[in-house]
């Protein structure tokens, strides 16, 4: 530590005040959680916007929740808002979620980066694994390499590519 904590209720409410959530959606994201635009092809529309599906979509992300536990936390987040809006279940958010393209980070786009590409081996294990294992017989084990090409400074998968153990790093 740099420095010397002296004002310790203070640190200590600053501490349990880390675990409060307070979510709020503006007018125009309520206004906007319904669909009311048809699409002009066979069947229903819609019920939900696609607004409303990012946005569980995104607190899924956020809070790793599953698609039902979800579900109740968005119900819940709405009920504390005092709306009269509803979350789309589970299985509407499911289907949804296939067609979607939720953007969770934004990407750099415009400059140059700086990648840094490394690999691993990776054993494969399969029947003849457990064979040599029991019978102590002689087989060569199969392995493969993972190189993977990582963003240096925001330390994303750029690229991984799967391959056979006898491709180097610069191949």
């Amino acid at each position: 530590m740099k420095k010397k904590i002296r004002n310790w209720s203070q640190y200590n409410r600053a501490l349990v005040q880390r675990g409060n959530i307070n979510i709020w959606l503006s007018e125009s994201a309520i206004s906007k959680w319904q669909n009311t635009e048809k699409h002009g092809g066979r069947g229903r529309s819609n019920y939900y916007s696609d607004l409303a599906i990012e946005t569980c979509l995104t607190l899924r992300a956020v809070f790793h929740l599953p698609l039902r536990a979800l579900e109740g936390f968005v119900n819940s987040l709405l009920t504390m808002m005092d709306t009269s809006l509803q979350s789309p279940g589970y299985s509407c958010l499911c289907k949804r979620s296939k067609t979607l393209d939720v953007q969770y980070r934004n990407s750099a786009g415009k400059g140059f980066i700086d990648i840094v590409v490394d690999s691993t081996g990776l054993k494969v294990y399969g029947n003849g694994e457990w064979h040599t294992r029991k019978h102590r017989a002689t087989k060569r084990r199969t392995w493969r390499k993972l190189h993977l090409a990582v963003d240096a400074t925001s330390h994303d998968i750029v690229g991984a590519e799967l391959s056979m153990v006898n491709v180097s790093d610069g191949d």
